[in-house]
């Protein structure tokens, strides 16, 4: 039967353990879960405002420094593009004055226009590389210049058919009789009712210079197209395609009109306003307008990077900020998940700490009730004995048994009935002292009184245990206030551990007193098993023991350090294994006049 009934209790321990097991499962799996949740709440909730202020910043950022930047280009753009046509304006003026102030007779004589142009040269440069004068069949009369071109027919040249129709001309950039790129500026006469054209070759460099003048940033590059697609100005740059090039350029409201009628005249009047086109093909950016004497486009190219450089740092900072913000705020929102979770099982604990406190109460009370009771019940028959004990002595003073043999054992055996008798009396009103409910409010104790009355409660039991008492008192009245029941709960506690300590082995539990810097001072020291470095530093937390299952709740020490905190006083322990353990009590001392 008793087998029977350990492997019952065997198996009824597993069964436990395995409930307790998947409860602390459920519990991790609990709190993680809402540690994640908070975790996620506080990031989704952080990270909403922030994205929504950056993003609004962000665009509005990006989209004032675009327009910034292109407007600077704009700007850039149209003072070239002016620059451009006063050059050009100023090369037909200087040829049309020319033409105006002299006639085909001098014109048509060498060393006069050998003059005009060295006047020219003197005057703006090299711009002006050779002066000639060709009659209605394209014949070159007069010729002034360094490259030997008298004579030189340009009936059939493009150049010539378009420049004799027009008062002013100023031709695409061609090749010609002397091998290298150059443009003509021409003005249309008339004698005798024939045309007559006095034209200049313009300087290719010094016009291509004009143009490359424009430079912003390492990649920002000028250059005119005509619209064939082809170079009006020299350049290191590689298009596969420049007539595409010069289509996607060309300004729109040029490109509807001239689709549409395709007129020169509505042409020229649109060249003559300054539009700006802005194209963004792949990572280039290109600015274009057309020039107003011609119908080409001046062309600004730059590596988007380029252009947006200081744009693209700003990104790059926001980018490390709003990243690092985003490490804070995640970090921030772990640590405080991991903090509120950590205080709803503290609060979980000390619910159940409570709990556990309450039901401790509960039984106490009940057995301290019970206690009571029984003191109460015993008290009278013990008192019944002390005087029934006392009347039988005092018929033994009669005289009739006074001559008895064993009138002396008799009175011995009398005196030891009604001593225990006292003795049995002291000790139920003690328990009944123990057992009253707890009063309210602090109040003066002697603590040398109250351990003395403590101790005489364990008395009997170490007795069977072997377990002696030593107080050791250095001042008679030493006072602090505090609750009775509480300081008789700490007492009470200290010493039953300190009894559980020995109760194998036996031995000496010494309870001293003394009084330092206005602090009284309480040990209690047992030699006993001690206790195990890796467990003193929890021996204050709830719900720890180190007892056997059912021997303890954990809750007495962590009980005495919180009556001892609330004192203003504190509690300290010194143990080693197999030397045994003391307890050190520090509260607020009162002394006599305070008292």
């Amino acid at each position: 039967m008793e087998n029977t009934s350990n492997k019952k209790f065997s198996n009824s321990n597993k069964e436990r353990t395995i409930i307790d097991k998947n409860e602390s499962k459920k519990d991790k799996y609990y709190y993680r879960s809402l540690s994640r949740n908070i975790m996620f709440t506080v990031i989704i909730v952080s990270f909403m405002p922030l994205i929504f202020v950056a993003g609004v910043l962000f665009i509005q950022f990006t989209t004032t420094y675009t327009a910034k930047t292109t407007a600077h280009l704009d700007t850039l753009v149209k003072k070239h593009r002016q620059n451009i046509d006063v050059f050009l304006n100023e090369r037909q003026n200087n040829i049309n004055q020319l033409a105006s102030m002299s006639t085909f007779e001098n014109l048509s004589d060498h060393a006069f226009l050998e003059r005009q142009l060295a006047i020219l040269q003197r005057e703006y440069g090299e711009v002006f590389t050779d002066l000639a004068v060709l009659n209605d069949q394209g014949e070159q009369v007069a010729y002034a210049g360094p490259f030997g071109l008298e004579g030189a027919h340009y009936k059939d040249a493009q150049w010539f058919k378009v420049a004799i129709k027009q008062p002013h001309y100023i031709s695409d950039v061609f090749l010609g009789m002397r091998g290298f790129p150059h443009f003509t500026v021409t003005t249309r006469q008339f004698k005798d009712g024939k045309p007559w054209i006095l034209r200049t070759s313009v300087h290719f460099q010094a016009f291509t210079d004009l143009v490359q003048n424009i430079r912003i940033g390492k990649t920002g590059v000028a250059f005119i197209l005509n619209q064939n697609g082809e170079f009006q100005t020299h350049t290191s740059l590689k298009i596969e395609n420049p007539k595409e090039l010069y289509q996607k350029m060309l300004p729109e409201k040029i490109s509807e009109t001239a689709n549409n009628f395709d007129t020169n005249t509505m042409k020229k009047e649109l060249i003559s306003q300054p539009i700006i086109e802005h194209r963004h093909i792949g990572n280039t950016l290109y600015v274009a307008t057309m020039l107003q004497n011609k119908d080409w486009v001046l062309i600004f190219q730059q590596d988007a990077d380029d252009a947006f450089a200081d744009l693209n740092k700003i990104r790059l900072i926001a980018l490390i900020a709003f990243t690092a913000g985003g490490i804070a705020i995640i970090t921030m929102a772990i640590i405080l998940s991991q903090r509120m979770v950590a205080r709803i099982v503290k609060s979980e604990g000390e619910k159940e700490m409570m709990n556990q406190q309450v039901i401790e109460h509960g039984r106490l009370a009940a057995l301290g009730e019970m206690a009571a009771g029984i003191a109460h019940e015993i008290n009278n028959p013990v008192a019944i004995m002390v005087e029934e004990a006392g009347w039988i002595k005092d018929l033994l003073a009669e005289e009739e048994f006074q001559k008895s043999e064993n009138l002396e054992e008799f009175t011995r055996a009398l005196d030891q009935i009604r001593k225990q008798g006292l003795r049995c009396r002291d000790i139920t009103h003690k328990l009944l002292s123990f057992a009253r409910p707890a009063e309210s409010g602090n109040h003066i104790i002697n603590i040398n009184d109250m351990i003395t009355e403590t101790v005489n409660l364990f008395s009997h039991e170490a007795k069977f245990s072997n377990i002696t008492f030593e107080q050791h008192f250095k001042q008679n009245n030493l006072q602090f206030m505090a609750s009775q029941t509480e300081i008789q709960q700490i007492l009470f506690n200290l010493i039953n551990n300190a009894m559980d300590a020995m109760k194998d082995i036996g031995g000496k539990i010494l309870i001293s007193t003394s009084k330092e810097d206005k602090m009284v001072k309480i040990n209690v020291e047992d030699n006993g098993s001690g206790i195990s470095q890796e467990h003193i530093a929890r021996i204050f937390d709830p719900f720890f023991t180190t007892k056997p299952v059912g021997k303890g709740t954990g809750l007495g020490l962590y009980i005495c350090y919180g009556i001892i905190n609330k004192l203003g006083g504190n509690i300290t322990v010194k143990s080693a294994l197999n030397q045994g353990t003391v307890f050190t009590i520090s509260v607020p001392a009162i002394e006599d006049e305070d008292a």
